[in-house]
């Protein structure tokens, strides 16, 4: 039985580019590696077929005699191909890729055992005055720090870590698995490259301490809920003088007792009374910045009309520009009435028309029309 083409089994044209190839390989390989498709035993020969076919295109000069005299070229005795028997470097040369496939990216230690410290998250809630007015919060965290009685080496003063004899320093040691060889972490030195042989006494080994540390943090003006503000290189430190990871602060705001917030713009509601929705008036709100400001009602005003005051808003972060406060009224109906209260209701009531109450009149015009049509309805 002839073997396929190697560009008709990668799916590619024969003028493809390295990166184009690369691509191919990456998307076919996660399609039909084995651990994608358990209990498909076609599976682990399609793959093993596709890796043949990267194998020999992807080297310049594997490719040139493949173009020239196709398989004929790495048949036994004509040529230095291993299509058919992948040695050592086979999983070198696919590191890249098995990254992307088994999730190892991240695993690996680098040499000299130099890790960088983990990133740190703090919450912090603020209020919406804060956010406006921006601040400058002190906070305590608890972090790892480089040890100082052995600067961040882990062993003990006088002394070195050794070079890892299980993997002689890579921090790597591969493993054959069926027809290919993975790289894992080596379990000695746990992907550090170096083993400490006489650890430090004050950090056991670990290069790092556990220390309380207090940071300065600055807020700026107009941070919303769920602001996100990073600290680079004031997270954990790094494992055997590594680099710090970074701190990210995460910020909330408390709820208010008068405003709500929409982006930029603020939202208040104020109750008006029966008369001054009626005849008109003005009344004062408080601001955000610890002023307030007037509100001129119009007479026949409806409860929930919103009246807009520019500029009394929250300032847009890392801009100049500002939002505006609104104002919604609520008519508030009396209650507890006296007796003169009552009479001077019921007066009011009598002379009331269809002219001082326009929407009532027009919907029970409405409701009386409705029942009209139906009554005369066959």
């Amino acid at each position: 039985m002839s073997k396929a083409c190697y560009y008709e089994t990668l799916e590619v044209e024969r003028s493809v580019d390295e990166a184009g190839l690369k691509s191919a390989f990456r998307k076919l390989a996660m399609k039909w590696h084995p651990d994608k498709n358990p209990g498909d035993p076609s599976c682990e020969h399609k793959f093993k077929e596709i890796s043949e076919a990267y194998e020999i295109l992807k080297d310049g000069n594997k490719r040139a005699a493949y173009d020239r005299y196709g398989h004929a070229a790495f048949e036994q005795g004509n040529g230095n191909g291993h299509a058919h028997g992948f040695g050592a470097g086979f999983a070198s040369s696919f590191s890249d890729i098995f990254e992307d496939l088994f999730g190892m990216a991240g695993q690996r230690g680098g040499r000299g055992g130099r890790e960088r410290g983990a990133d740190l998250r703090y919450n912090m809630e603020i209020t919406l005055e804060e956010a406006f007015s921006g601040k400058t919060a002190q906070i305590n965290i608890p972090v790892a720090v480089t040890c100082e009685t052995c600067s961040g080496t882990g062993a003990k003063a006088g002394t070195k870590p050794k070079t890892c004899s299980m993997c002689g320093g890579a921090g790597r040691v591969r493993q054959a698995q069926g027809f290919f060889t993975l790289e894992r972490t080596c379990p000695g030195c746990q992907g550090r490259g170096q083993m400490i042989e006489t650890p430090c006494a004050s950090c056991s080994g670990q290069g790092r301490v556990q220390k309380e540390r207090t940071l300065s943090v600055n807020i700026p003006q107009g941070v919303e809920d769920g602001t996100r503000i990073r600290l680079a290189g004031e997270g954990e430190a790094g494992v055997q003088g590594g680099p710090a990871g970074d701190l990210y602060i995460f910020l909330s705001l408390a709820a208010h007792k008068f405003f709500q917030r929409d982006g930029a713009d603020l939202h208040c509601r104020v109750p008006v009374s029966m008369v001054t929705a009626a005849m008109g008036g003005e009344f004062d709100v408080p601001t955000i910045d610890k002023g307030k400001t007037k509100v001129n009602v119009p007479s026949g005003t409806q409860s929930g009309r919103r009246f807009r005051v520019a500029g009394k808003g929250m300032p847009v972060l890392r801009s100049r520009q500002t939002g505006d406060l609104y104002v919604q009224v609520v008519v508030e109906t009396p209650q507890n009435l006296t007796k003169k209260q009552k009479e001077l209701l019921a007066e009011f009531e009598k002379l009331s028309s269809g002219d001082t109450q326009p929407e009532a009149a027009g919907f029970f015009k409405m409701v009386k029309d409705f029942f009209g049509t139906r009554a005369n309805s066959p």
